[in-house]
């Protein structure tokens, strides 16, 4: 039980730091191609992706790990990916970037995370759990991409190392905008780790080695599986209720450390105050940390469950999730974003027209 505890919360604590002062937000990666044509984050997404893939196969080549595979749940992963997508712009992050807000004081976050736990509680282990059961069972038995296809897994990882290498290179070959910075308040390490801004691409090498460091953490206590966020939040609800400590399993930890980690980030750098949204945003918050209870619970995972971790794997459940969880963020900004702006830019011209 210690080993539980300290490395779950070691791990988790390490995430929620590195996520919360590198900003990196999956919910703001797949937005912001939609909304403002920019891919920095999303390419940094997929190199936490190729970093974390590299390692957990190296980890299994050499017997440190096990992989768990279960079937291709085909419908549950797509309509439960794209009902995530839309919820995590309700709520104004995806299930991993709401309880590292939360360490930063946002209510919001606590409001889509309560609602986020609840949903996810009923959908896996409550009233919902058949109804979840039923749309899971549309399964079929491919597992892998690279098993479907009858290849070495080492292919598909050259293959998504070689397109983000690009990716890359070409980002850093752009010109970039100085950005005007203030004189350091702090020195050494604390100005490195708490007033420097951090390059996206710096802070996902960080979110990939933890999630390497986070497999076998996770199976020395019985837990065949890496970073992963809906389940582990399930659990923390389950066990509050009904006090079964099997559900207190390494990721509910994690999930507590991602807190923790959070928060201590966002004290040591000035950004750690409690800001209480209106009305409106709290029920949006809370709309839509049900959408991401249901639609996560349904797919098998979140953006980190399948969006991180199953991508990594090459499993089908991983890649196809990916695109639909994108898609469900482009239709939920394009009716809360993108279509409010052209409606304001038309009333500007028609105003200045009429003036």
């Amino acid at each position: 039980m210690v080993q539980l505890i300290l490395t779950g919360l070691l791990c988790g604590g390490l995430l929620g730091f590195v996520m919360q002062r590198g900003r990196f937000c999956i919910t703001g990666a797949f937005r912001d191609m939609y909304v403002t044509k920019d891919y920095r984050m999303f390419i940094a997404f997929l190199v936490a992706i190729s970093i974390q893939s590299i390692g957990v196969y190296l980890l299994h080549l050499f017997g440190v790990i096990q992989f768990e595979f279960g079937n291709f749940m085909w419908f549950a992963t797509i309509f439960g990916a794209f009902v995530f997508g839309v919820g995590i712009i309700f709520a104004g992050g995806c299930a991993t970037g709401t309880w590292y807000r939360a360490g930063e004081g946002l209510i919001g976050s606590w409001m889509a995370l309560a609602t986020y736990m609840i949903s996810s509680a009923m959908m896996k282990g409550g009233a919902l759990k058949s109804v979840t059961a039923s749309i899971q069972s549309q399964q079929v038995e491919a597992q892998t991409i690279y098993g479907t296809l009858g290849i070495s897994p080492w292919v598909l990882v050259a293959l998504l190392v070689s397109i983000t290498g690009l990716l890359v290179w070409k980002q850093l070959s752009k010109s970039r905008v100085k950005i005007p910075t203030m004189k350091p308040k702090k020195t050494g390490l604390a100005h490195l780790l708490f007033e420097k801004r951090w390059h996206p691409l710096f802070t996902a090498t960080l979110v990939g080695l933890i999630a390497i460091i986070a497999w076998p953490l996770s199976e020395a206590t019985g837990r065949m599986f890496g970073l992963g966020v809906t389940t582990p939040s399930a659990n923390i609800l389950q066990y509050a209720v009904t006090g079964d400590h099997s559900f207190l399993n390494w990721g509910v930890f994690l999930v507590f450390g991602i807190l923790i980690g959070s928060y201590v980030a966002a004290k040591g750098s000035g950004e750690f105050r409690f800001r209480v949204p209106d009305a409106s945003t709290c029920l949006k918050s809370a709309f839509g940390g049900i959408l991401m209870g249901v639609g996560a619970s349904l797919a098998g995972g979140c953006s980190i469950g399948n969006g991180l971790v199953e991508t990594a794997l090459f499993t089908w459940q991983g890649w196809i999730s990916l695109p639909f969880m994108i898609l469900g963020t482009w239709t939920a900004a394009y009716f809360t974003i993108v279509r409010p702006r052209k409606k304001v830019t038309k009333k500007v011209k028609i105003s200045s027209q009429t003036a």
